[in-house]
């Protein structure tokens, strides 16, 4: 349970076993299992999302301007108390990141629980939501808007539906290879479109059909203020007084190179490393694997060598990290400015299909006086801090 939430809000209740029970029901013929082997989602010839498949249309787009942008998590209660009067239970994944909420309904949420709902993503990272099923499209861009504006990408797939070209599909289907060869494992791991001059904040993905139970699908975060966490006071420091360069051009290679349309032209922009969260005042990373191509004003071996090391706190820490197994209609909300993510393959022959939907932020910046999670939390609630000096006994026994 992350501090300040409401402690009431996280008994257990015999409505939310029952709720949890139905989300976790089992997905095959215990008689039939095979170690290894989930049940084979047939196609559907006759599927309701058909109109949320992809599509790539041939369509070019002007360059983004810049927006205003009002974070409505400053206007978020600081104990969440009306986005969980209505909760049945409330859970953190661990403690650095990663909050489940069982009992309310995404679709119909009032004002002042929208924005609850966005100080608590900017707090815990990633807020997870089960069985969505009143959460359509519509009411997914609805909720983006009032976060912000939405940001409409400018290479990846949208619906076949026309007047949605600001939700980004994601779709994987039956019959897809397993591409993960292409890549390697920390390159996979991003923030989404951080090349742009005001990347995204609020971010809501909801899966619509996917792998059944244990077929694999899931989606981990890895969050940035934790990342930060790690690092001594002096790597901290160093890192604050440089920049990074956020690039869109191989993404848009990538386009072309399969045939389709870039709508938007590649843009390449410098961000602060660290940067500060408007609503919980706490220092965070700013870099991806995906898009940060050099740190600027160092040499080289000293750019690749800090990118590498930063690749490795974030995709290699199980500390600042949360997986989770998604089943049809649930959604999770994160904060893109604090939180990078990566999904796993190898789920052949399952479909995978879901939309995002994001708002775009203020453009990143660093505030010399913000704290870090680790010391914020520690002085309000005692928490005790890393050890960062490398002294101490080690007996590694795990």
């Amino acid at each position: 349970m992350a501090p300040g939430l409401v402690e009431t809000a996280t008994e257990v209740t015999q409505a939310a076993t029952k709720n949890l029970k139905a989300t976790l029901k089992p997905t095959g013929n215990i008689h039939n299992y095979v170690p290894g082997r989930t049940t084979v989602k047939q196609h559907d010839e006759t599927y309701k999302y058909e109109d949320l498949r992809p599509r790539f249309p041939d369509i070019t787009w002007p360059a983004l301007t810049p927006v205003e942008y009002h974070d409505k998590g400053l206007l978020g209660d600081a104990n969440f108390k009306n986005l969980l009067s209505s909760a049945t239970d409330v859970f953190d994944y661990n403690p650095k990141v990663g909050t489940e909420i069982h009992g309310v309904d995404l679709a119909n949420l009032t004002d002042l629980q929208k924005n609850d709902l966005a100080r608590l993503i900017a707090t815990r990272g990633v807020v997870f939501f089960r069985d969505q099923k009143n959460f359509g499209i519509d009411e997914q861009r609805a909720l983006g808007k009032y976060f912000g504006e939405l940001h409409s990408h400018a290479t990846t797939a949208m619906p076949r539906r026309e007047g949605l070209e600001d939700v980004h599909v994601v779709f994987t289907g039956e019959n897809s290879p397993d591409l993960r060869a292409l890549f390697t494992p920390t390159f996979l791991w991003h923030s989404d479109v951080t090349y742009e001059e005001q990347p995204p904040s609020y971010t809501s993905l909801k899966v619509l059909s996917g792998p059944p139970r244990g077929g694999g699908g899931d989606t981990l975060w890895s969050s940035q203020y934790a990342a930060y966490d790690m690092l001594s006071p002096y790597m901290q420091k160093y890192l604050e007084s440089l920049t990074a360069v956020h690039s869109a051009d191989l993404q848009a290679q990538g386009t072309r190179e399969l045939g389709r349309t870039v709508r938007r032209e590649p843009v390449t922009t410098a961000h602060p490393l660290v940067r500060t969260n408007p609503v919980t005042g706490w220092k965070s990373l700013f870099f991806n694997p995906g898009f940060v191509t050099k740190i600027v004003g160092v040499p080289k071996t000293e750019s690749d060598a800090i990118i590498a090391l930063l690749n490795e706190i974030v995709a290699t820490s199980p500390e600042v990290q949360v997986r989770f197994q998604w089943n049809e209609g649930d959604v999770a909300f994160w904060d893109n400015r604090v939180c990078n993510h990566s999904a796993s393959y190898g789920f052949a022959p399952h479909r995978r299909h879901a939309v995002r939907v994001c708002c775009r932020a203020e453009r990143p910046y660093l505030d010399p006086e913000s704290k870090s999670q680790e010391d914020d939390l520690s002085e309000k609630h005692g928490i005790p801090k890393a050890n960062k000096d490398g002294s101490g006994i080690v007996n590694y026994n795990d």
